[in-house]
């Protein structure tokens, strides 16, 4: 049951990531950086806040990135804004199990916009 959730939710998470410009804007205008918004939250556990979110694409597997955990109640990190291992919104999503980076997961940039809540 806990599996079939959790990959119901990184199915979702994905889906929306993948669409986001079609997603996300709504049918509204880009911001004047020209980004679609994002209906992406993630809650950072150091600290509790909920963070709003701009996905912007997927990410080849280059540098650092910090896992972004799909849970019943959302999406989760351990580390956000402030805190030293926070890389900036480069995540990946864990898809085979191993809570390492590797080949076989996805990769992309997702900035969290303060301030948190």
């Amino acid at each position: 049951m806990r599996k079939t959730l959790l990959t119901g939710l990184v199915v979702g998470l994905l889906t929306i990531i993948m669409a986001v410009p079609a997603l996300a804007s709504n049918g509204k205008s880009a911001d004047s950086h020209g980004r679609p918004g994002s209906p992406v939250e993630v809650t950072v556990l150091s600290t509790g806040l909920t963070y709003d979110s701009i996905a912007l694409g997927e990410l080849p597997m280059h540098g650092r990135f910090q896992q972004l955990v799909p849970t019943a109640e959302g999406l989760t990190t351990q580390w956000g804004p402030g805190d030293h291992d926070y890389v900036g919104g480069r995540w990946f999503i864990d898809m085979d199990g191993d809570n390492k980076p590797t080949t076989g997961d996805k990769f992309f940039l997702c900035p969290l916009l303060g301030p948190g809540r």
